[in-house]
């Protein structure tokens, strides 16, 4: 209970907030950092997912892929990477990148595959070209799915994001290292809240626009379903 009193006042403490070396520039870099890195996962498997959804090709090995991009050991990619790359924010952002890119591939093939077929053989049979199908139906549909895998490697990479300081790069991770070494775990533990409270904020956020990309028509079936399960009372006579 002390350290988590200690952890506080070392948070609280308006000194270790200022300069370009305080709490306050640490944490705009991570998360600046790791949304940075969210995004060029995005930029990388969105479109890939998207193709795979809407032919329905090349699912298989896409899993497979993904699988052992999850297996890979963040911590040791890193390190060879910057064994290649030298100390540079290169290094960090590539192997952050490798474990995001699961996440959000698997929401944009799941999101967009998901979406009925019956309607895309409708929109077919309507004339819409299969750009049109794939922009216009199957991505507003399936954006729910996909901002859900965003969201998952937005966690995750959040989360992750400490290993920058590895090798200097610098984020709140530089707290956890350097607490590691010296054996002060009051910052240690600042710090570990201070990203544990980015995470919930970002995941909630993130939760929020989950919902409102719900579409309009989707919202009113799932409504009108949930309706039709509700078990109906009966009545008593009254005598």
């Amino acid at each position: 209970m002390t350290l988590f009193i200690d952890a506080l006042g070392w948070l609280t403490d308006p000194s270790n907030w200022a300069g370009p070396n305080g709490i306050g520039a640490r944490l705009v870099f991570h998360l600046v950092f790791s949304l940075a890195v969210v995004a060029g996962a995005v930029v990388v498997a969105l479109p890939i997912g998207i193709a795979i959804g809407h032919t329905g090709r090349g699912r298989e090995p896409a899993v497979v892929v993904s699988g052992a991009l999850r297996a890979l050991p963040t911590l040791g990619l890193l390190t060879l990477l910057a064994l290649w790359l030298g100390l540079v924010l290169a290094a960090p952002y590539l192997a952050l990148m490798v474990l995001a890119v699961p996440s959000v591939l698997a929401g944009a093939y799941a999101g967009v595959g998901g979406v009925d077929r019956a309607t895309v053989d409708a929109a077919r049979a309507m004339g819409m070209t299969e750009l049109q199908i794939a922009g216009r139906l199957e991505l507003p549909l399936g954006l729910p799915t996909i901002i859900g895998g965003i969201r998952s490697a937005v966690l995750q990479v959040i989360a992750t994001a400490t290993l920058a300081a590895y090798i200097g790069a610098g984020g709140l991770g530089t707290y956890l290292f350097r607490g590691l070494k010296t054996g002060d775990y009051t910052i240690m533990l600042g710090a570990s809240i201070l990203i544990i409270a980015l995470a919930l904020v970002l995941d909630g956020m993130l939760a929020v626009v989950q919902r409102l990309v719900i579409p309009e028509g989707v919202r009113v079936r799932r409504g009108s379903a949930s309706l039709r399960a509700r078990p109906t009372r009966s009545r008593t006579a009254v005598g």
